[in-house]
């Protein structure tokens, strides 16, 4: 960063990792500059390149991320390949003698055993920031929710609520999105966003996760390399954190007939918050005033980046460290067993 110009690398440039090039693309007034890309994936590769050939940004190109690591082009790593990569990948940026940070996409690792690996590792390594991408914290009517909750205008928050009715998971490379041992499961593929946010709302930790889901309706008719996926399409999810609090996640991904695709509600002792996506509106009210007192706004986009943390040099904390992508993944993993194995399952903290 001598030259004031921060320099990106992207690990991973299918549907995500393109998605990044372009919401870098719009904080180049701001200093940034996406200088190479990792992905063995020639179509990635090159799908890529046609992306930033049209911003005007020429592009070293690696077959692997060992390779744009020892290229020593980059300040900044944005991690954005499969599930299941997350944690060599990871791993090896952390052990590298050149200091590179890093946005993880979530989950940040498949299992919790290996996202624990991931936080030791990186306790020897303070000159490098790692912040994991659960960015549904940042969604314009979630984060006025929580500035809400924050303000105390919901006293002590008792009950979260989430529910997503949405489309099925849509085709991602080699289809490796179809099996869980690729994903970590729906539970933490997808709804570590979620439990990430019911952490946030409740403000403790996960004591107990109790779950049922199945496979009733999507992907049953495919097959990849004679197996058929295993990935459930719909849950019920109960958490129960130290302090008291309750989460509930109702998934459902065969509702393309939703208005919305996320809705959220909390409610504390003397309130209720609601959050509507991708309707961008907030409510909340209190017990006192009751129905009429209900205030309702749209919210407004003014997210967060990570890159001024990067800038920061050490002063700022990532907004999203890896104990909490470790917590949000633990609570996946714990709904997941419960279905597999029909009981409640204490979360790992």
């Amino acid at each position: 960063m001598a030259d004031g110009v921060v320099k990106y690398g992207i690990i991973g440039v299918g549907m995500m990792g393109r998605e990044h090039l372009i919401n870098l693309h719009h904080l180049r007034s701001e200093g940034v500059a996406v200088v190479a890309i990792a992905d063995p994936h020639l179509p990635s590769q090159q799908e890529a390149g046609r992306l930033a050939h049209s911003f005007d940004w020429p592009l070293q190109v690696f077959s692997s991320h060992k390779e744009l690591l020892d290229s020593g082009l980059c300040d900044v790593l944005v991690v954005s390949s499969p599930n299941m990569t997350h944690f060599e990948i990871l791993m090896d940026i952390i052990s590298h003698p050149k200091p590179h940070h890093v946005l993880v996409e979530k989950p940040l690792c498949t299992t919790v055993a290996d996202c624990r690996k991931v936080v030791d590792a990186a306790r020897s390594r303070p000159d490098i920031l790692v912040q994991v991408g659960l960015e549904y914290r940042y969604m314009p009517p979630v984060a006025k929710l929580i500035e809400v909750i924050k303000g105390g205008n919901l006293g002590q928050v008792k009950m979260v609520a989430i529910r997503e009715h949405r489309f099925p998971f849509l085709v991602k490379v080699n289809n490796w999105n179809r099996f869980n041992c690729n994903t970590g499961g729906t539970l933490v593929e997808k709804c570590c966003h979620f439990f990430d946010l019911m952490r946030l709302f409740a403000g403790a930790d996960p004591v107990r996760v109790m779950a049922s889901g199945a496979i009733d309706v999507n992907h049953k008719d495919e097959t990849y390399d004679g197996k058929v996926p295993d990935i459930i399409d719909n849950a019920y999810v109960i958490v129960e954190f130290e302090n008291g609090s309750r989460g509930m996640l109702d998934l459902c991904m065969f509702a393309e007939g939703s208005k919305n695709e996320q809705e959220i509600s909390v409610v504390g002792d003397i309130g209720k918050g609601e959050a509507f996506v991708p309707e961008s509106i907030v409510r909340w009210g209190t017990r006192v005033e009751g129905r009429d007192g209900v205030k309702t706004l749209k919210a407004e986009d003014n997210r967060i980046k990570f890159l001024s943390a990067v800038r920061a040099k050490g002063a700022q904390a990532p907004a999203v460290d890896l104990h909490d992508g470790l917590i949000s993944v633990a609570i996946g993993v714990a709904a997941q067993l419960s279905i597999e194995k029909g009981r409640r399952n204490v979360s790992e903290k």
